[in-house]
């Protein structure tokens, strides 16, 4: 018997919220079966920056999705915090996390990944190229410093 109901899946991301990895994660998980998505910004420096995140973000991953994706924002110092309220708010299967690349991710040093498995949801950790700077959000709304070297 084939599940009528759509899969819900928590995106967790913020400067890697439209990078071509996480929206072909979507495109295919959407072409799989029926999922439903929401982006959570979780640790956005201010209101302003997740509103450019989200509205930066949310018409790429609606096209990759085929369909509408829901926007939260959060503005816990604890992105880990912000996660657990949204899934305990939520009716959540699972949970992908979009992330920086390990030496420059502050979700990565600080175990996000593992602490939110403890939530009980499956977790996918999609960590960018390690050359990938994101480029789509301007400096003075929490976008990138340029990297030497």
């Amino acid at each position: 018997m084939v599940a009528s109901n759509p899969r819900r899946v928590l995106i967790v991301a913020n400067r890697t919220s439209a990078t071509p990895a996480l929206l072909e994660q979507v495109r295919r998980r959407a072409r799989s079966s029926p999922h439903q998505f929401t982006l959570l910004v979780p640790d956005a420096a201010d209101r302003k920056s997740a509103d450019w995140t989200l509205e930066s973000a949310l018409p790429l991953l609606t096209r990759s999705a085929g369909g509408p994706v829901d926007g939260l924002t959060g503005g816990e110092e604890d992105p880990f915090e912000t996660i657990r309220r949204a899934v305990a708010d939520g009716n959540y299967d699972e949970i992908v996390i979009s992330t920086l690349p390990r030496r420059v991710s502050k979700w990565l040093r600080r175990d996000l990944p593992r602490r939110v498995q403890a939530l009980g949801l499956p977790v996918t950790v999609l960590t960018q190229e390690k050359d990938f700077i994101p480029s789509y959000l301007p400096d003075d709304l929490g976008g990138p410093t340029p990297m030497a070297g």
